[in-house]
């Protein structure tokens, strides 16, 4: 699905291919692997991962993710695996005034210190460390991409 979207639309990463583009977003893990480091949206007013449109700036949909998961997290250092865990596909209500966008989202996973100094950016109410076995109320998809990205990066 994803090669066929580029396939058919060279612009297929840029929020300007309407109604469908790829996307990118970053899990952060704690140094342990026992917690998560999600971001109360400000929109959605639903707990995520970081992530976010591409931008001209970004060489690589990694490059992307890894952007984004420093820009919505506060944190300047973080262990960036470059391979991606996990593939969503999901609609989005609120993202462009033309209507109803289908972000093709490509996600990556990240490690953090647990005590690592991270700040809510403009696009999020809250920042704060989940534990893994007490995440706020998520969608399955954020529990697969957390399980996918600690079996990556903890075996």
């Amino acid at each position: 699905m994803y090669v066929a979207h580029l396939e058919r639309h060279p612009d297929g990463a840029r929020r300007t291919c309407f109604p469908d583009h790829l996307t990118a977003g970053t899990i952060v893990l704690s140094d342990d692997g026992g917690a998560a480091l999600l971001n109360l949206h400000r929109k959605a007013r639903r707990w995520f991962a970081f992530g976010g449109h591409v931008e001209d700036s970004d060489r690589r949909l990694a490059d992307a993710a890894l952007r984004e998961a420093r820009e919505e997290s506060g944190l300047d250092s973080l262990r960036f695996d470059d391979v991606p865990v996990h593939l969503d596909v999901h609609t989005v209500g609120f993202c462009d005034r033309r209507g109803d966008v289908r972000h093709l989202d490509v996600r990556y996973a990240a490690v953090a210190a647990a005590d690592a100094g991270h700040a809510a950016s403009h696009e999020s109410l809250d920042v704060r460390w989940w534990p893994i076995d007490g995440l706020p109320e998520v969608e399955d998809e954020m529990r697969t991409l957390i399980r996918s990205a600690r079996e990556r990066l903890f075996g």
